[in-house]
């Protein structure tokens, strides 16, 4: 059985933590500049349509997971069902990785959030990131099509309830 994740609101104290994982190579080469990154994922704190959490098995916090509405930044993914969410994730501790927490993690945050409603989730990872295609389809998610976006080209995946 797979374990229960905690997703807890990210906070100001939760920005070193974010700094350094950002920094690891795992991280980097996916999401790219540290700083530039950093200053995107602390920018959104006290973004309205932008929750943002840090990833916890067993209290222990391994990831981040940001859920946004689309519409907000809704950038060449194309007309999606009213109050479609977004959503990415990483995880920053290297031991972590490998284990099937990814997959094991989106999946319950998608159903928690499916329980309350929501029609779709998608999402638009690196067409080459195996490992995160591999996490988003164990999870539910479906490719749909090749998308263009301001950081290149991505595969917009979708999740429905």
């Amino acid at each position: 059985m797979a374990p229960t994740y905690t997703f807890r609101p990210m906070n100001t104290a939760d920005l070193p933590l974010i700094r350094r994982w950002l920094g690891v190579s795992h991280v980097r080469q996916w999401w790219g500049d540290p700083d530039e990154q950093f200053a995107l994922v602390s920018g959104d704190l006290g973004e309205p349509e932008m929750d943002q959490f840090i990833v916890l098995a067993a209290m222990r916090p391994f990831g981040y997971l940001q859920c946004y509405q689309l519409t907000a930044w809704n950038t060449g993914l194309g007309p999606q069902p009213e109050g479609t969410r977004g959503i990415d994730q990483f995880i920053g501790e290297s031991d972590m990785i490998g284990r099937g927490h990814g997959s094991a993690f989106i999946r319950q945050f998608v159903d928690g959030s499916f329980r309350q409603g929501l029609p779709r989730m998608v999402t638009d990872p690196d067409p080459r990131n195996a490992r995160a295609l591999r996490a988003y389809e164990k999870a539910g998610f479906v490719r749909e099509r090749m998308v263009d976006t301001p950081d290149g080209t991505a595969l917009l995946m979708v999740r429905e309830p």
